[in-house]
């Protein structure tokens, strides 16, 4: 698998898994994804801030992602907990992952994980965050078993949705 920059020219492809990830979470009745949301002008801003991302296998893009180390402005806040590094310090989050109905349960988020973790400590940066949806519990699964720790509760500026928030130090 190849971790790459997404290009315009992807935004068809990467809609066609948004849609497939959308209708994976309503069939397991989870609130999450289901406002238009991520849509294509979405997609198209995290490209052009050149944090979206690509996963290729054989040259098809079968899975996409946000990766970026700016700060997230939902994340200054943790209710029932707090960060395990300090709000100040740098750190990478991963937003919007999703992966092909054809490839799902194949180690592709993992994958995801391990190569961000890797170029977050080639910078130099000590830690992990990302959220999500309550219901969401094969992602919760998945960060825990990556060694990720509930931090407590965020909620997003976008709508107030409520989200767990996890957090791994890389050191």
């Amino acid at each position: 698998m190849k971790f790459t920059p997404t290009q315009k020219e992807d935004l068809p492809r990467i809609m066609e898994i948004v849609k497939e990830a959308q209708h994976y979470l309503a069939d397991l009745n989870i609130d999450q994804w289901q406002d238009n949301y991520p849509n294509e002008e979405t997609i198209l801003n995290d490209i052009e801030k050149k944090q979206s991302f690509v996963i290729k296998d054989n040259g098809l893009i079968i899975g996409t992602t946000v990766f970026t180390t700016e700060e997230d402005l939902n994340y200054r806040k943790v209710e029932g907990g707090s960060w395990l590094t300090p709000m100040d310090n740098v750190y990478g989050v991963i937003h919007r992952i999703a992966v092909s109905n054809e490839y799902r349960s194949k180690g592709f988020a993992k994958f995801v994980f391990n190569h961000c973790e890797q170029l977050l400590k080639e910078q130099g940066i000590e830690s992990m965050r990302i959220d999500t949806h309550r219901d969401n519990l094969g992602m919760q699964s998945l960060v825990k078993t990556l060694g990720y720790k509930y931090c407590g509760i965020i909620y997003l500026a976008r709508g107030g949705a409520e989200r767990f928030a996890f957090e791994k130090t890389l050191n």
